[in-house]
């Protein structure tokens, strides 16, 4: 990766980077978690960000913290009002705490349906009933294979759902596939939102690419262009080898078919998604 690579793509002003991650090792990893990445602070995440050219964020919880949100609340403190968040609270969150977490740009819960998650299924329900209260959202990743199964469920969620990575097919489908469809069928009732983000999570093709995951995310982006979203997925937490930020932007001039709808994906669908 080279550090200084600029990307092909001008970002239009108040572009949004819907989906990163802090880690600092002054905070204890969570008895759930799978993986503790190396630090990852505010100061070089800003550095994405101005050669980037984006200027809002959404920072998201990790699995590595588990319900312990301070390292991304400390963090959104310090990017201050461009920044948002999405955390992972549990039953036992009072609603005094989600009113302060709301106060400080909070505005979504995170269920992580794979290894190293915090929350489970069977609260799903609850807490989707109880953040909708606040005007939350519920983000969810998982193996987007089992939509089907889990559709009736997420059909009668309260707010609005916002999903991970491209679906996160392991590995990816057709999208005549059951599955695809499934997702389809979220975004066809007008409360679901998609991440066009992290595509080496679940292609099996791989960079530069990732033409497996290419054709899921040009198929969701001619269905629902109005609910697509753009992530960094920043620093790439369990990769190896992770691309550069430059290229993901730029996988949009070949995902996107042309540049106003870009600016949507990037601006307009974030601003409204998460009230900037």
């Amino acid at each position: 990766m080279t550090p200084d690579k600029f990307p092909q793509l001008t970002a239009p002003p108040g572009s949004c980077d819907t989906h990163m991650h802090f880690y600092n090792d002054f905070y204890p990893t969570a008895p759930t978690a799978f993986m503790t990445p190396p630090n990852a602070l505010v100061e070089d995440y800003r550095t994405v960000q101005k050669r980037l050219q984006l200027e809002r964020v959404v920072v998201v919880q990790p699995t590595t913290y588990g319900t312990d949100n301070r390292c991304q609340l400390e963090a959104m403190k310090a990017l201050g009002p461009k920044a948002r968040g999405v955390m992972v609270v549990d039953p036992q969150t009072s609603d005094d705490e989600l009113q302060e977490l709301t106060d400080a740009g909070v505005c979504g819960v995170r269920f992580h349906m794979l290894p190293g998650g915090a929350l489970a299924w069977d609260v799903l329900e609850e807490m989707a009933a109880r953040v909708n209260t606040f005007g939350w959202h519920v983000q969810l990743q998982m193996n987007g294979r089992e939509f089907p199964e889990r559709e009736a469920l997420l059909k009668t969620l309260p707010c609005d759902l916002v999903v991970d990575h491209v679906g996160r097919f392991m590995g990816p489908v057709s999208t005549v596939d059951q599955a695809f469809k499934s997702l389809l069928g979220f975004l066809d009732r007008g409360r679901c939102w998609v991440k066009l983000s992290a595509p080496y999570e679940s292609s099996e093709s791989g960079p530069p690419g990732w033409d497996d995951v290419r054709l899921e995310a040009k198929a969701l982006v001619r269905f629902a262009p109005e609910r697509m979203l753009w992530a960094s997925n920043w620093p790439h937490p369990g990769q190896t080898d992770p691309p550069d930020e430059a290229d993901l932007l730029d996988l949009l001039l070949d995902w996107v078919d042309d540049a106003s709808t870009r600016t949507r994906i990037l601006r307009d669908n974030p601003a409204e998604l998460y009230n900037f």
